[in-house]
């Protein structure tokens, strides 16, 4: 029995460290200031609200404010309560009668609040202010918030309310109007190390720097969750904490295999990191973390390139400063940006994917295979600077055949695999046996009209809305442009008609000429609106507005079938095409 009694009254680090005065709570200093020259000018606040993430001393703050205006060592409040009378220790061992914690996780109507409104009338029994904790009180309901407004406005000069919480944004605005709000900051990773190296020695354990600068990390600015790590960190080395053993305890993957594994996926050595983040996952890394790790060292390079002075942070090793400083001059803003997009989708395909290192291969894999390719902007000006570029042979379009690491740079194996617009249409004309012959149109409209009919939406539309016909005859036309047609817009009708009817074309732009017709468009519009009057002037049409005052005519649709329509205007031969179809008189659309 002797030797279980130290197990038994062992506690852990989180509890056995936690502050008992401003002097020893870490990384809040602007807040102690502001409460030390409140307490020395006689101007506190009746009701503070502390706000910040798990584990940066919240509650422990309003314990130390407690024990501030209630220590007895001192005439009155103190910045620095003395630990040692009855009223800082029963604060500190929560079981003061005139401090009363609340818990409004699990205390959250109005029968709770109402308890704390009828005992603010009585003073306190031996402190000199009767003091309300609320921890986590975002959880308290409406109803209750709306009870406590009154008195927490205007309470007795006898009573202080200290508010907790981590959702600051769920507390009404009414309540926080009523408070004197302090925000508790994260605590930088530097000043966690120092903290947890204190510690270290007075537990006489030894541990890496190493090893203190991963628990800082892991903590994310949490004290507490630094301290618990660090609890776990010893018992598993037996009072000897390294580096290796805080990583297979986290799970983590070593920082700088992390770098070699990043900077293979940016060169494309697809192999060589497949191994390596097989050889962390056989170690014990997990998929999930190392993609992680992955997005920070990314965000890292990002930062480096953009403000050099962030290789100066105390917890990056020498080793580390010097290979993401060779990788953030080499690698480009594009790249890195990108890397950070598909890491961002990659993570949220890992942790849902039934095998994730499978998934996490696949990220990398992808990565590989487009680190290489270029930037947009990058792409627009090649083809800006090289707009006539020929078509590179079709066993050369297969882009990554042999890999990334292929002897051809990626960036014209993505320039065969993607080529242009006017390339595709010269692609297609070289297919021209394969390809259904239309016979010669009769006229400019028809022309159009196979262009729509082979879904050239673009030329169509240019052709359409863009162009006036000067001179048409089968085989051959001129026109004038409106300026704005694309460069390449002849060579591409060209191609396509001569791929549709197997004659060569030939089309000149004669802008100086006076062009002998409007526009498609036009032509369009203006047919549709004498549609439109002659509908509006129709009997029925007529009648049916003086019974709907309020009606507007939308739409004239024809109820003949399409193929009736084209047989009667290929008959007629009055210029009609496809768009035209399908709108007349008889059916109207109110």
């Amino acid at each position: 029995m002797s030797e279980q009694a130290p197990e038994q009254n062992y506690r852990v680090l989180a509890r056995k460290y936690r502050p008992a005065d401003f002097d020893s709570l870490i990384g809040q200093e602007a807040m102690v200031r502001t409460l030390s020259n409140a307490i020395d000018t006689g101007r506190l606040a009746h009701a503070f609200i502390l706000t910040g993430v798990r584990g940066v001393g919240k509650t422990t703050t309003a314990r130390i404010i407690a024990k501030a205006l209630n220590c007895t060592a001192a005439d009155g409040p103190t910045i620095a309560p003395c630990g040692e009378c009855d009223n800082c220790k029963s604060i500190s061992e929560s079981r003061h009668v005139d401090v009363l914690e609340m818990d409004a996780a699990s205390r959250t109507g109005v029968d709770d609040i109402r308890e704390i409104i009828e005992s603010v009338r009585y003073a306190p029994v031996s402190a000199r202010y009767k003091i309300y904790i609320i921890d986590e009180v975002h959880m308290l309901s409406k109803s209750a918030f709306n009870a406590l407004l009154k008195t927490l406005e205007e309470p007795p000069e006898s009573v202080k309310f200290i508010f907790a919480t981590t959702e600051i944004r769920k507390l009404p605005v009414t309540v926080l109007s009523r408070c004197q709000r302090f925000d508790l900051k994260r605590v930088e990773a530097q000043t966690l190390v120092d903290h947890l190296a204190k510690l270290v020695a007075n537990e006489n354990c030894t541990a890496e720097d190493g090893a203190l600068t991963l628990i800082a990390r892991a903590a994310e600015g949490s004290v507490r969750d630094s301290l618990s790590l660090l609890d776990q960190a010893i018992a598993h080395g037996a009072g000897k904490v390294t580096e290796a053993q805080v990583r297979d305890m986290l799970g983590l993957a070593d920082r700088a295999q992390v770098l070699d594994l990043f900077e293979q996926i940016m060169k494309g050595e697809i192999a060589d990191a497949l191994t390596t983040l097989r050889t962390q996952y056989d170690a014990g890394a997990d998929p999930v973390v190392v993609i992680n790790d992955l997005l920070e060292v990314s965000h890292w390079l990002t930062r480096l390139k953009v403000t050099p002075d962030t290789g100066t942070d105390a917890l990056v090793s020498e080793a580390e400063k010097e290979q993401g400083g060779k990788m953030a001059a080499t690698l480009g803003m594009p790249h890195l940006t990108r890397a950070w997009q598909m890491l961002m989708k990659g993570l949220s395909e890992v942790r849902v994917a039934p095998s994730a290192i499978a998934a996490a291969e696949m990220v990398l894999i992808r990565m590989a295979y487009a680190s290489g390719l270029p930037s947009p902007a990058d792409l627009v000006k090649k083809l800006q600077n090289n707009p006539a570029q020929p078509v590179a042979p079709s066993g050369s379009t297969g882009a990554h055949a042999s890999g990334p690491t292929a002897a051809a740079p990626m960036q014209q194996q993505t320039q065969a695999a993607q080529p242009r617009s006017a390339d595709v249409v010269a692609l297609r004309a070289d297919a021209v046996g394969d390809h259904p012959q239309h016979p010669m149109p009769v006229s400019f409209e028809k022309m159009v009209a196979l262009f729509q009919a082979e879904k050239e939406g673009i030329l169509a539309t240019v052709l359409t809305d863009h162009v006036r016909i000067v001179d048409y005859k089968p085989g051959a036309f001129s026109i004038t442009t409106t300026g704005r047609t694309p460069n390449d817009f002849v060579m591409r009708a060209k191609q396509c008609l001569k791929a549709w009817t197997g004659n060569d074309w030939m089309i000149s732009i004669d802008n100086g000429a006076a062009p002998a017709s409007t526009t498609l468009k036009e032509q369009h519009d203006a047919r549709n609106k004498k549609r439109r009057d002659e509908t509006m002037e129709d009997p029925a049409v007529k009648a049916l507005l003086e019974v709907f005052p309020e009606a507007r005519l939308l739409a004239v649709r024809d109820k003949r079938t399409l193929d009736e329509q084209l047989e009667e205007a290929a008959a007629a031969d009055d210029g009609l095409t496809y768009d035209d179809v399908g709108e007349d008189k008889s059916e109207f659309d109110f």
